[in-house]
């Protein structure tokens, strides 16, 4: 329903007003699936969200109503630049304040240069390790982005499960977004336009998907055992996914990672899901991260330049989130 009506409400503004382009904000338009209908059905050519258009993301609107309307600023449009530059508007954290807060909680840590980080960790996540991310400053909005994320390896059958059960507590059934090097968009998903705050969803391309004989046989929970894509994790039971294109211009050590992690595996995109657990806000402070990391079945912490593996820490340390939650 909700659908229906945004279609309608689109079409007519843009009879109305004959543009070319239109902003969505409010909670509604953090809905991916409406979104990408708006893309498709519309005639309008470009369509930008605000990545942080539930509540929160009201006091942008508010500053800019002061800015223009009261202070009677000038309007300055620039169509080829993201004036949100990614939303990474939060927190970030020195080296010293890292290692302080580190020490503080008693973790074990090794820091390392920034090459060997991007090796090591693109290496560990081809090898199904799940990975704590922490680097520079905290997403602004609802979406984790590259900054505060949970990343992981799309190409493993099992690793949705693993992560819904193991690490955010929730639903085995919910399915997780791709980050994808936004050049190699097109080779994996029907998709023409870029999705830099992960709130448009796609289909795969056909020949990325893998057909099964046994699919019509699955009902409810256990359809999440066939395997449809070369990406099972972050493909879900109709073939599509929530993406998130990732530029280097935007988020250069994340896409460094990817383009690791593709010169590995040869698939240019990581599960990238939000550092928390469910009933949690994103993780903010190092502490927050080693609190979340110590609490759940993340394999390895990356903060910043430090990282953090689980069995090198104090067995004392661990904190069992899972009992705070019923599972399905």
């Amino acid at each position: 329903v909700i659908e229906t009506i945004l279609i309608k409400i689109i079409k007519f503004i843009a009879k109305e007003t004959k543009q070319k382009n239109i902003c969505l904000a409010g909670g509604v338009a953090l809905n991916c699936v409406a979104n990408s209908l708006i893309l498709k059905e519309s005639s309008f050519e470009n369509v930008w969200i605000q990545p942080a258009s539930g509540d929160a993301g009201g006091a942008i609107g508010a500053a800019l109503a002061s800015w223009h309307i009261h202070l009677l600023n000038k309007r300055v449009i620039d169509e080829k630049k993201d004036g949100m530059k990614g939303c990474f508007f939060g927190p970030n954290f020195t080296d010293v304040e890292i290692e302080s807060e580190l020490n503080e909680c008693g973790a074990k840590f090794e820091k390392v240069s920034r090459n060997n980080l991007i090796q090591q960790i693109a290496s560990e996540i081809s090898n199904n390790k799940i990975i704590g991310w922490m680097q520079g400053k905290m997403e602004f909005g609802p979406r984790a982005l590259g900054n505060r994320s949970i990343l992981a390896d799309p190409r493993s059958s099992k690793m949705q499960r693993q992560l819904n059960l193991k690490i955010k507590f929730r639903e085995s059934f919910r399915p997780f977004a791709p980050s994808i090097l936004v050049e190699d968009l097109n080779d994996w998903f029907e998709f023409d336009a870029i999705s830099p705050y992960m709130l448009f969803v796609s289909d795969l391309k056909q020949d990325k998907r893998i057909k099964s004989h046994d699919d019509h046989k699955k009902t409810g929970l256990d359809k999440l055992d066939v395997v449809r894509s070369q990406v099972p994790a972050v493909t879900h039971v109709d073939y599509s996914a929530r993406i998130q294109t990732v530029d280097k211009s935007i988020n250069s050590i994340f896409y460094q990672l990817i383009a690791e992690f593709k010169k590995i595996t040869g698939c240019p995109m990581l599960i990238n899901t939000s550092f928390n657990v469910r009933g949690e806000p994103l993780v903010c402070s190092p502490s927050d991260a080693f609190k979340c990391f110590m609490g759940t079945g993340i394999d390895i912490l990356v903060i910043e330049n430090f990282i953090l593996y689980k069995d090198k820490q104090q067995k004392a340390l661990l904190n069992n989130y899972l009992n705070k939650f019923s599972l399905d």
